[in-house]
């Protein structure tokens, strides 16, 4: 048992973000199971403590904002918006349904917490630069936090933001990297070997930490220790698939939609 009961908070969050995203892969046969599953502490960690926003500031313009450029894994960000009370039970009921309210991909609603449709790869941080740039500009003190993936950084167009981001030292923007190794077609080593990763964003004047993605601790010691002078980028070291044996650290769950059976057990050792 961890001594720091919110901590415990977070991890039974975390058990029960992720039966919701079984349960929503499985009823409609989605994809992108592994990539939802291994984003779940980051995104419990932003809305269940850092980020200042909420469903009565939704429009605030002082809000902080989150972009998912990630956005194939949105079935966590609407668990997690459903807790936070973003979305209804019949939202979420509704994604990936005809009529419903919710895609496989976020569509832009600010009124259901989803600050900027993504899922084109590549564009989210060039929105979140400009989104931070424009506060300055503005004299607004919100945060803007984008969450991407590792195999992401493949496309061109974030190391131009990353240059951009560094040069104008945006101290109110902070990348997260979901890096759990696999992308669509292999690992992302083999696929465009990104390393030397963290220098890669320190030469273009980037604060870098690198931690364990799915423990709490780490993630809310890595905000503490954010720069004042730097733009920010967290890489998120994680394991696609992360909470159900079977399915952790294999790309087959890039795709794969769980069967009864397989739903069957995912959920028995999520309880456990």
């Amino acid at each position: 048992m961890d001594a720091n009961p919110q901590i415990c908070e977070y991890k039974e969050a975390a058990s029960e973000i992720r039966k919701i995203v079984l349960r929503l892969i499985h009823e409609t046969c989605s994809p992108h199971i592994g990539s939802s599953l291994s984003c779940v502490e980051i995104l419990i960690a932003l809305y269940f403590r850092l980020l200042d926003v909420s469903p009565r500031s939704a429009k605030d313009p002082n809000r902080d904002r989150f972009i998912l450029s990630k956005g194939h894994a949105c079935p966590t960000l609407y668990a997690v918006l459903y807790k936070k009370n973003f979305l209804s039970q019949a939202d979420l009921d509704g994604f990936a349904q005809d009529g419903g309210a919710l895609e496989h991909h976020p569509a832009m609603d600010l009124s259901r917490g989803i600050e900027i449709s993504t899922g084109s790869l590549g564009h989210g941080l060039n929105m979140g630069t400009g989104m931070a740039l424009a506060a300055r500009i503005d004299g607004r003190s919100y945060r803007v936090f984008v969450l991407m993936s590792d195999g992401e950084l493949n496309e061109g167009s974030n190391w131009e933001a990353i240059m951009f981001a560094g040069h104008h030292k945006l101290t109110n923007l902070i990348a997260l990297v979901d890096a759990n190794k696999i992308q669509a077609l292999g690992r992302t080593k083999e696929v465009l070997d990104l390393e030397p990763f963290g220098p890669k964003w320190s030469s273009f004047g980037w604060h870098v930490q690198e931690i364990d993605g799915h423990d709490f601790e780490q993630i809310f010691g890595a905000f503490e220790n954010l720069s004042s002078t730097r733009p920010n980028v967290i890489i998120l070291h994680t394991v696609k698939g992360k909470g159900v044996s079977f399915m952790e650290d294999r790309l087959l769950w890039h795709y794969k939609s769980p069967d009864a059976q397989e739903y069957r057990i995912a959920l028995e050792e999520i309880a456990k």
